[in-house]
This record gives C-alpha cells, sequence and structure tokens, in this order.
C-alpha cells in the first residue's frame, strides 16, 4: 500500500485494517505520535489527514491511501512552526505527552479560523491534557492568533 507522509511517498505491506497510529509508529518510526487510549478520545494520536486532524489510533491505515498524512515530524523539521514556537514561549507542556497530538489539532484549528474565540477553541481542542494545562494552550493560540497584543507569533496558514 502506498502512502504520503510527510511528503514523501513510502510503500508499506500491512493489513489495510491496521491503525494509522502503528504504521507511523512501528513501520514507519515516527514516535511523536502517541498512543495514547485506542478509542479516539484523548487525541494524543492526532495527524492531520488532507489538512483535517485525525484520530490515528483508530483510522484504518487503507483509508489513508492516497491522502496526504502530516504527523508532528512533518510540520517542522526545526520546530520553527509558530504554533510550535508558542507552545514553548508559553510553556504548555509539563509532562508533554499529549502535546504533539494538541499542537496538529491546533494548527489545523488555526488554518480554518485564524482569529479563534474563546468558543472555538473549546471547541476544537477536545484533546485531553492529563496536566491540565488548557488555559496554557487557550493563551499560545491566541497568541499566534494575534489576539494577544504582545509578542504576538505570525501565523499563515
Amino acid at each position: 500500500m502506498e502512502l504520503q507522509i510527510n511528503n514523501e511517498i513510502h510503500e508499506v505491506d500491512v493489513e489495510a485494517d491496521m491503525p494509522l497510529l502503528w504504521v507511523l509508529r512501528d513501520i514507519m518510526n515516527l514516535k511523536g505520535t502517541k498512543f495514547g487510549c485506542g478509542i479516539s478520545q484523548c487525541g494524543a494520536c492526532t495527524v492531520h489527514i488532507d489538512g483535517e486532524p485525525v484520530r490515528s489510533c483508530s483510522f484504518p491505515v487503507a483509508a489513508a491511501a492516497g491522502k496526504a498524512i502530516t504527523t508532528i515530524e512533518g510540520l517542522s523539521a526545526d520546530a520553527s512552526h509558530p504554533v510550535q514556537q508558542a507552545w514553548v514561549k508559553h510553556q504548555v507542556p509539563q509532562c508533554g505527552y499529549c502535546q504533539s497530538g494538541q499542537i496538529m489539532t491546533a494548527v489545523s484549528l488555526l488554518a480554518k479560523k485564524p482569529k479563534p474565540s474563546d468558543a472555538d477553541i473549546n471547541a476544537a481542542m477536545t484533546n485531553l491534557c492529563r496536566c491540565g494545562t488548557y488555559k496554557r494552550i487557550r493563551d499560545a493560540i491566541h497568541d499566534v492568533a494575534g489576539n494577544n497584543p504582545e509578542n504576538t507569533l505570525a501565523y499563515e496558514a
């Protein structure tokens, strides 16, 4: 099966119903996408499929064939993406486990709504954070969006 992962074409020989997460982590060795719950609830496994956030733990790899898959590794090779910079600036991660999924979800939100309200953020950011850094996540998203008048980071979708 042919997959486009982070702008590169890869041929993988796996069962069609294998979750995309396991292909990314175990076959492609892309460890940034995390396993959390296995039932699409926590969001630690969030990646983009054709620009949309998808929970890869329950997404069959066959459904990803022919689509553009972007993982946290493909977002930016050097962590220079504005959302990643905002995460550092606002010291969002504590344990850090959920952060790749949080970042991927935030990037998708900002691509759709460059100036999201708190309600927009609440609706989009359904990923769980066991450390409870939700205020920092919101602050970082507002910063990237330019909703924070001080020291904002530019973002263009």
